[in-house]
């Protein structure tokens, strides 16, 4: 059976004229605007020794991550599949700072499988971190840069959810549950499976088996809060969580069309340590941005640090705002003429595209996306329709 070689695995694709013309502009919009918020740009390398990526023994990032072994070093080396972890680590270790650190970035991330059927497995994440402050104000600005971002980029109509979970691992603590109960309790609520949830609390006390079995039903928008007052006991974790949640609600009313509470939702849970959040489109199923609080992802490099970030996969974006074509051109003869040069610089220098049409050929030229070209008219050089 032979191959095409041109053809690309499953789930790969190029990014043709167009598309990579816009996601650029895309990119540097969202990087100005974290520039201006005070974010630095790092950029950490694709490839880096499996265990500094996959941090906290994540069995999820685990089967997310192509692993192949250094010809080196003979060690296993992964792919990163998430650029957070990476983030960290320069935080740790290479910056060493003590105060407040604030860090963005944007690069490629490789998954194994796609995370939706319409997703690429290379996606083009860009993110920010914010390091060295562990309180609501920290969430709060991550949270509000993530929507203005979307805002930015023309995606409009943003559904927030926002979830604590503090709140599960509060109940868990409080009632000291095993590790491999954890796990089951942690499974069913992710899946709102109430018959396995309800045998799993069977043993535990009034109090957390309540709580546990009203997890699921605390979904909806911000009067949830109110409810989960009256059911959840009044753990001082669980007060405080809930308290932020109703914070960041009101503050983020204006910069969301709408707002959703879902106390069951624990994405991320051995990963995320305080409020997690995630942004849904219309046009699309799946998140199209998301983050959470994570202070222990420091640990794994000796160094546990509050922190707080969110990313967003710019090529899933792309693919939700209204096709655009590239600005068109201006069409410049093939010519060794110095005036003519002088101008191209010029109009260059303006910022105008200016292509040189090596062949001449008047069939081609629709190729050359060009509208306007550089006619010589009664001895002088001048833009004028391309007809």
């Amino acid at each position: 059976m032979t191959h095409s070689n041109w053809l690309l695995p499953e789930y790969i694709q190029d990014m043709l004229p167009d598309e990579a013309a816009r996601i650029e502009h895309m990119r540097a919009s969202v990087l100005e605007l974290l520039r201006l918020s005070g974010y630095q740009l790092v950029v950490p390398p694709l490839l880096e020794y499996a265990e500094s990526l996959l941090i906290n023994g994540s069995k999820d990032m685990d089967l997310r991550t192509f692993k192949l072994v250094d010809q080196l070093s003979g060690r296993t080396l992964a792919l990163r599949a998430d650029i957070t972890p990476q983030v960290a680590r320069i935080d740790a270790h290479l910056l060493n700072r003590q105060g407040v650190t604030r860090l963005c970035y944007v690069g490629s991330v490789l998954h194994t499988q796609p995370a939706g059927v319409m997703r690429t497995r290379e996606q083009l994440q860009i993110g920010a971190e914010l390091y060295g402050h562990g309180g609501f104000e920290s969430d709060l600005e991550v949270q509000c840069l993530m929507l203005q971002a979307l805002a930015l980029l023309g995606i409009d109509g943003v559904h927030l959810d926002l979830g604590h979970v503090a709140l599960f691992r509060a109940l868990v603590n409080h009632a000291g549950i095993a590790k491999e109960l954890e796990a089951e309790l942690f499974n069913a609520l992710q899946g709102k499976d109430m018959a396995a949830l309800q045998v799993l609390v069977s043993g535990l006390k009034p109090a957390v088996k309540n709580a546990m079995l009203a997890l699921p039903q605390l979904y909806g928008g911000v009067e949830v809060i109110a409810r989960a007052r009256e059911v959840l006991p009044t753990y001082p974790e669980v007060t405080a969580a809930l308290n932020e949640l109703e914070q960041a609600a009101v503050h983020l009313q204006p910069l969301a069309h709408s707002i959703g509470i879902d106390l069951a939702e624990l994405r991320g849970y051995h990963y995320h340590s305080g409020m997690v959040f995630a942004a849904y489109h219309a046009g699309s199923h799946d998140a199209i941005a998301q983050g959470g609080r994570y202070d222990d992802v420091g640990k794994s490099f000796g160094r546990a640090r509050p922190a707080t970030g969110f990313s967003m996969d710019l090529r899933q974006l792309h693919g939700l705002l209204p096709q655009q074509s590239q600005t068109k051109g201006i069409l410049a003869p093939h010519r060794d003429d110095a005036v003519l040069q002088k101008i191209i610089a010029q109009l260059r220098a303006q910022g105008h595209a200016v292509v040189v049409d090596l062949l001449g050929k008047p069939a081609l030229r629709n190729e050359l996306n060009c509208d306007r070209e550089l006619v010589l008219r009664d001895g002088v050089w001048v833009v004028a329709d391309l007809k």
